[in-house]
């Protein structure tokens, strides 16, 4: 568009003939002679069609809007779709990166050497007959493997798993390796 405005400018001024401004600028001479023809009305509304659905939705890539499309009885081919998108700058933005935690873990695994040094606790889904489910909290001492505790309720808050480990803490008399009250 620069160089056609640069012959046109040339030709203005009458610097010389329009062959030697196309030469000079690096333009042919058809490229300097065609003229845009305007857009068809239904390429207009396919443009339309297909940059309404990017905007309103902007994880939509050509791939969905081309779904939609053949939904809605158009068929129009992937490149075309990858054009006008590009043409208008449209974008599927990445996803967030996920950022690893930094520094050293504080939760160092711990090898129990006696019978109540270390616990270990962990939940357990299962279902009924009847589809419900229930879900278990299990305590553990490592070394021997011995259930300290557990709790089976469908739905199990953080004041139930508090309450389930101080009855195990208050029957053992504490794991020796927490500090006591």
């Amino acid at each position: 568009m620069q160089k056609k405005q640069a012959v046109a400018h040339v030709l203005d001024q009458r610097l010389c003939s329009e062959r030697r401004a196309c030469y000079y600028l690096g333009l042919h001479r058809s490229t300097y002679r065609y003229s845009v023809k305007p857009p068809l009305p239904q390429q207009v509304k396919l443009h339309q069609r297909i940059v309404a659905p990017s905007w309103q939705h902007p994880r939509y890539g050509f791939r969905r809007i081309r779904a939609l499309l053949a939904r809605e009885g158009r068929h129009v081919s992937r490149k075309q779709v990858q054009r006008i998108r590009r043409t208008e700058g449209l974008k599927v933005r990445p996803k967030p990166q996920r950022i690893p935690r930094q520094g050293n873990s504080t939760g160092l695994p711990t090898h129990p050497t006696h019978r109540n040094h270390v616990w270990t606790w962990d939940f357990i889904f299962d279902r009924t007959d009847k589809g419900s489910t229930l879900k278990m909290l299990m305590m553990l001492d490592e070394y021997t493997r011995q259930c300290v505790a557990s709790r089976v309720e469908r739905q199990i808050r953080s004041e139930q798993v508090l309450a389930t480990l101080g009855q195990a803490m208050d029957h053992l008399r504490y794991p020796p390796a927490y500090p006591q009250r």
